[in-house]
């Protein structure tokens, strides 16, 4: 499964950098495939272990910040790996043709996009 989450603090002022990578050491620290860009954290794993790291990260926050948002989304499915990888890939390919060629969603796997 692949979890996109986003921890932010509330009551903390308008710079919450260092409290977000509180959230992000805690998942770098995890050991499990994640990427961190300028909206989401995502960590790939079994569910058990994606939710303690999610936990955990809300946790670091949370020590530090009177309120703690969590946005979460999941996507569940069994017997794939490395989506992290293969969905941007995959994608990658479908632009690289630049024949304007438009598939179904579910060639990619991707949604939202």
């Amino acid at each position: 499964m692949i979890v996109a989450f986003s921890v932010t603090p509330l009551g903390v002022g308008e710079d919450v950098g260092e409290y977000v990578a509180d959230a992000v050491r805690v998942v770098r620290a995890s050991g499990l495939p994640n990427r961190t860009d300028a909206m989401f954290t995502s960590i790939e794993g079994e569910w058990d272990e994606v939710m303690d790291v999610v936990k955990r990260a809300v946790a670091a926050v949370e020590a530090r910040a009177p309120r703690v948002s969590l946005v979460l989304k999941a996507d569940i499915r069994p017997g794939v790996e490395d989506g992290l990888t293969s969905k941007v890939e995959t994608v990658e390919r479908h632009l690289a043709r630049g024949d304007g060629r438009r598939g179904p969603m579910s060639e990619t796997g991707l949604t939202g996009i």
